[in-house]
């Protein structure tokens, strides 16, 4: 059985030539068991018409943001965001894809995707310069950045008589795409999971503190991640300007201490607990009231320990599964693997922090995944992509029979 089956679809159409292809996508999806709702642009229904695919879809056809809808419903954009489980826009145009990148929802299928939380696919259509136009280009990497599937268009005959990247992608290709994107909606669903992510800062006086420079950005995205696999997500934040993700409850904190409270209050009955801060281990022994003076004290700071989040849950673990991190630069799979077996893990990604370009503060990272019986290398990729990645590591892991991998 199709995971498409009995889940409700959104197809946003656009006015592009390819919009004729989107009909055999419609019927693709049907067939699969899915319940279409096809949202047409003023644009679209101008190259096929709605007739085509209420008898497609066996659904009403929705044109406009002012359709006068029964009472139950009657908030008709929230209605359609709110039960799907997932968005399909195709073919998305330039003109298209700008006003989703920017927020606009001055039509019924702009005010949809501004209101669902579901995944979001997106393929793209267009003209070869259209398409490497450097507007364009931000656009789609800003949904991208959204957390958005984008199905890269083709190269092949165009409209225009050309031969050229924009064609949109084949039909098995963006239902692939959304068959994925649906699938892992479904991998956690019903399961609690506690990320921590960002830096700690511990006091030296009101203006000063210890350190380091964890931007949080990685632990963010294993929430988001999780968030859009179906997880209730409990993402205990340290200090970062970033943004928590949508869909996840946030408890910010600022040092080790709030952390390791925050997230012992949280322990009970988590499913997984994902460990990425970067969480301080000394703290000032003395922090002071008032703004220190150059002259008021010894310049030398004692430290003393902070509590070690990771390894008291690894003590009182039960049956959740522990992810651990380590930012290490020298014997990186040594350090990581004293660290699985010394803190009860059952998965531990390592980062070699020495090299440029990846870690801290970086939109990229390259990782090392470890467990008990074996390992993987992720290649340098976005934070976004390794966060799939270590989730997907996490099901195999998870679905494994004890001492299997």
């Amino acid at each position: 059985m199709s995971v498409l089956a009995g889940r409700s679809l959104v197809v946003g159409v656009c006015g592009g030539i390819a919009a004729y292809k989107v009909a055999g996508i419609v019927s693709t999806l049907a067939q699969r068991g899915a319940d279409v709702h096809v949202v047409m642009t003023e644009a679209a229904q101008r190259f096929v018409a709605p007739l085509t695919f209420h008898a497609l879809s066996a659904n009403r056809v929705h044109t406009s943001l002012w359709e006068m809808r029964a009472r139950e419903d009657h908030v008709l954009h929230i209605a359609l965001a709110h039960r799907a489980a997932a968005l399909l826009i195709a073919p998305a145009t330039a003109d298209a894809i700008a006003k989703l990148a920017h927020g606009y929802a001055e039509d019924l299928l702009g005010a949809v995707a501004l209101a669902a939380t579901c995944p979001a696919v997106v393929a793209p259509a267009m003209n070869t310069s259209m398409w490497e136009h450097p507007a364009v280009r931000a656009n789609v990497a800003a949904l991208r950045a959204r957390g958005w599937t984008i199905v890269d268009p083709e190269s092949g005959f165009l409209a225009e008589r050309q031969q050229g990247v924009g064609r949109m992608a084949a039909e098995e290709r963006i239902i692939g795409a959304l068959e994925e994107a649906v699938a892992r909606t479904r991998e956690l669903e019903g399961q609690r999971v506690i990320v921590t992510a960002g830096p700690t800062r511990e006091a030296i006086d009101p203006v000063r503190f210890i350190s380091n420079a964890s931007s949080g950005a990685m632990g963010i995205e294993l929430a988001r991640e999780a968030a859009l696999r179906g997880a209730q997500v409990d993402l205990v934040l340290g200090p970062t300007h970033l943004e928590p993700p949508h869909g996840v409850r946030t408890h910010r904190v600022e040092s080790a201490r709030e952390m390791h409270e925050g997230v012992m209050a949280l322990r009970e009955g988590a499913d997984a607990f994902v460990a990425s801060a970067a969480v301080a281990d000394w703290r000032p022994a003395v922090a002071y009231d008032q703004k220190v003076k150059k002259g008021d004290v010894d310049p030398v700071i004692r430290l003393e320990r902070n509590p070690d989040v990771l390894a008291e849950f690894g003590r009182r673990k039960g049956t959740t599964f522990l992810v651990g991190f380590a930012a290490e630069t020298q014997d990186v799979e040594r350090h990581a693997r004293e660290k699985l077996i010394g803190k009860a893990l059952d998965l531990i990604c390592v980062n070699d922090v020495s090299r440029p370009g990846i870690g801290f503060a970086s939109s990229e990272n390259e990782m090392l995944l470890i467990w008990r019986d074996g390992s993987e290398a992720l290649p340098r990729a976005s934070k976004r992509e390794i966060a799939a990645r270590i989730w997907d590591r996490v099901a195999v892991l998870r679905a494994a029979p004890k001492g299997e991998s």
